[in-house]
């Protein structure tokens, strides 16, 4: 045989046993290979998102922070950028980049050089990252190769290069927590994908060669610099000219904007806490098409809130403003130098003790204590040991030095805050503040937890016996009032005023000034037992054993979102709906898995709603929540009604306007921290001044365009506020 003839024979079984190879890899005869029902459907983790009535994302549950954007959707810049940098010839080829192949094999197998990447295109590494490699030893990694050159040349058969692109950038991980472009965007500039300039679209696509390394949060040094290759190779490729090129790379690296994407970061933290107990119940109760629940954190759903992200903003700046501003300081220099600070001077050592003790109980570094083993003795020492923490401060967390139970105390001294506001004719909560900071403090004033409501109760005193008949000008007695109970001492309110004690006084005016004679007349007159049953119908759930006197002056403990809830019938005209915090759940392709409607029902008359409506008007235009008109300026037309607990330790204020009702409770984590007098201790000084702060600033947004007329007025009802004008009805003195 002639040496030409054994020369073609070798270079025919060379290539003989090249096709035989990549038969074999397409047919999976040497590992995984993926089947044309995975390449239609490459599987990755999505995150599900939460999206608000204005289009806004509010935040996202995952295990990898990652949401699908299409191409259409993608900034032009960050394609151009994309192919510059890692593959010139993209469009050129189909899916493998023979030159560059060839110059891995030889660097990688002959050369016996690790890590001599640099060949692999688009479509390859898109391969990679969809299939990606296990650990293998340095010729399973060219052999690795190989099959990548099938899995992407199948990926350029089943779909446009366009989608290719889209695909590549959803599935790559751009640090921080963050997977995908769409995230990366919001992460590192607060903008979305599509509205990336040129220098931050260069800035993500250097990341990609090693987003730690080239972090700009962690290394902004390196990442200016591997910023500038790309903008060269951007030059080079024809995408930007010369001037641009140098124009651009002057400009400074920005990361003002930079926001480390996890679920305690954002907007509406307590409420996507609260959502998330919500939602991954209902995956646990749903299932997809092919029989398997839902999982929260992978399945990419979109759930769309009611909540509304400017109102959302405004509530969150108005609790930092009044808290962090004012009352907080005012609450620090109100105790300084009192023995038992900041819990009351009623309290003995023993009873802070076991406060401070239970708070010790709850705290994760005793449960990890107690999860390894530890004795009591080890973990007093462990918590009596000064060590370097991180705390919370109005202003920005600071570090310092401070034993563990020092910190318990210490986090003791803090106000807190609920606030949920609602529109009253759908049900949709627009804002929810469950708290100060949920880095800190995770428990939840809203949905989580019940303080003792004072004032704010009385309007449902006072719906009783309009709903009876009463109107605003009938007169009752302002006297003492005591209320029998079975097997007790009879209940003998006092009244916080001397002011009109002894005479006749209108339902208006009693309301306005927060009258305690009257309300204990009126529970008396309609029992508590008709009152709870009246608000039971409002959404308050109270128990058959809240229904005693002293429920006529808020004794009862009722949560925010329940107090909110209520309140909203009166706006909606006598219609109780539940409040509402999610329309609709769609899969990641969008297709409607459930859309929710709201509960509803009549639990009073048109005409006591819009009584008690305006009864709780007068409470603002001249009464306990006056402070709205003399020193916030309001003019609009509201409705409102402070409210304070016994030892001032609970302040509340409810808003109501005709398109939105806002609830605000203050107060110390447990009862015994309180200012120690009322006029700082008020529901008005407390917690109204933060619905004046975001109302304010929800009535100057002209994209909200709320409302500021006044209520509707139901046919029928002329005289019924004008008291001086008409006789009073009814003059009540009974058995009183």
């Amino acid at each position: 045989m002639t040496l030409t003839k054994k020369l073609w024979l070798f270079f025919a079984g060379f290539w003989g046993l090249i096709v035989l190879i990549f038969v074999g890899i397409s047919i999976g005869l040497f590992g995984f290979m993926p089947s044309f029902e995975e390449l239609e459907n490459p599987k990755s983790n999505l995150a599900s998102e939460i999206i608000s009535s204005d289009g806004k994302l509010l935040g996202t549950y995952f295990i990898e922070n990652r949401t699908n954007v299409s191409y259409s959707q993608l900034s032009p810049y960050l394609v151009q950028a994309l192919i510059a940098t890692e593959d010139v010839r993209f469009y050129n080829h189909s899916g493998v980049d023979v030159r560059a192949l060839g110059r891995v094999m030889g660097k990688t197998v002959i050369g016996q050089k690790s890590g001599a990447g640099g060949g692999s295109t688009i479509t390859q590494q898109l391969a990679k990252n969809l299939f990606p490699r296990e650990r293998q030893s340095k010729v399973a990694v060219a052999f690795r190769k190989l099959k990548e050159w099938v899995i992407a040349a199948k990926l350029e058969r089943n779909y446009t290069k366009e989608e290719i692109i889209a695909m590549y950038f959803n599935t790559v991980d751009f640090g921080n927590n963050s997977f995908g472009i769409r995230t990366a965007a919001n992460t590192y500039f607060g903008v979305s994908q599509d509205s990336l300039k040129i220098e931050e679209a260069a800035m993500l696509v250097g990341m990609l060669k090693a987003p730690s390394f080239f972090s700009p949060v962690r290394n902004p040094e390196r990442a200016t610099q591997r910023r500038e290759v790309v903008l060269n190779q951007m030059r080079k490729a024809g995408f930007i000219t010369t001037e641009e090129y140098d124009s651009i790379r002057q400009l400074p690296l920005d990361m003002s904007r930079f926001r480390q994407q996890d679920h305690r970061s954002g907007l509406a933290t307590y409420f996507r806490e609260f959502l998330r107990a919500y939602l991954v119940e209902w995956c646990n109760t749903h299932t997809k098409p092919d029989g398997t629940k839902y999982n929260l954190y992978k399945d990419g759903l979109r759930i769309y809130v009611t909540i509304d992200s400017r109102m959302q903003r405004y509530a969150e700046e108005a609790v930092a403003e009044h808290l962090g501003k004012d009352l907080q300081p005012a609450f620090f220099a109100s105790q300084r130098g009192l023995r038992n600070a900041p819990f009351s001077n009623n309290l003995t050592n023993d009873e802070v003790k076991r406060i401070l003790t239970q708070a010790m109980r709850q705290s994760d570094r005793y449960r990890q204590m107690k999860r390894e083993g530890a004795s009591n003795a080890e973990i007093d020492e462990a918590f009596k040991t000064p060590v370097e923490m991180r705390v919370f401060a109005w202003g920005g967390s600071r570090d310092t030095v401070m034993s563990p139970w020092d910190s318990l105390i210490y986090y003791k001294w803090f106000l807190h805050c609920g606030m949920m506001s609602i529109e009253p004719q759908t049900g949709h909560v627009k804002a929810y503040v469950g708290g100060i900071n949920y880095d800190y403090f995770q428990f939840d004033n809203v949905t989580g937890g019940r303080r003792q409501v004072g004032s704010t109760f009385k309007p449902f005193v006072y719906t009783m016996a309009l709903a009876e008949g009463f109107s605003p000008c009938d007169e009752v007695p302002n006297v003492k009032v005591c209320v029998s109970q079975p097997g007790q001492e009879d209940w003998c309110p006092k009244n916080s005023s001397p002011k009109r004690e002894g005479e006749m006084v209108t339902l208006k005016w009693a309301l306005a000034n927060s009258v305690n004679y009257v309300s204990a007349y009126l529970i008396k007159r309609f029992s508590p037992k008709s009152v709870v049953n009246l608000v039971r119908k409002m959404g308050l759930n109270l128990k058959d054993s809240d229904a005693v006197p002293s429920i006529a002056l808020g004794s009862v403990e009722l949560s925010v979102s329940e107090m909110v809830g209520a309140m909203a019938t009166y706006a909606n005209k006598g219609i109780f709906i539940k409040p509402m915090f999610i329309t609709t759940i769609e899969d990641r392709n969008g297709v409607v898995l459930q859309r929710f409607t709201p509960e509803k029902h009549e639990a009073m008359s048109e005409r006591t709603a819009y009584l008690m409506t305006r009864l709780m008007q007068d409470a603002v235009d001249g009464g306990t929540a006056g402070r709205l008109r003399s020193r916030y300026g309001f003019s609009a037309p509201i409705a409102g009604k402070t409210g304070t607990s016994q030892n001032h330790s609970d302040g509340w204020f409810m808003g109501l306007t005709p398109q939105l009702v806002s609830g605000v409770w203050v107060g110390g984590e447990v009862r015994s921290i309180h200012f120690q007098n009322i006029l700082q201790g008020q529901g008005a000084n407390m917690a109204l001044p933060i619905w004046a702060i975001y109302m304010k600033k929800v009535f100057d947004d002209k994209s909200i365009n709320l409302f500021q007329g006044d209520f509707d007025r139901p046919r029928g009802i002329t005289d019924e506020f004008d008291c001086d004008k008409r006789s009073a009805g009814h003059q009540f003195d009974d058995e009183f």
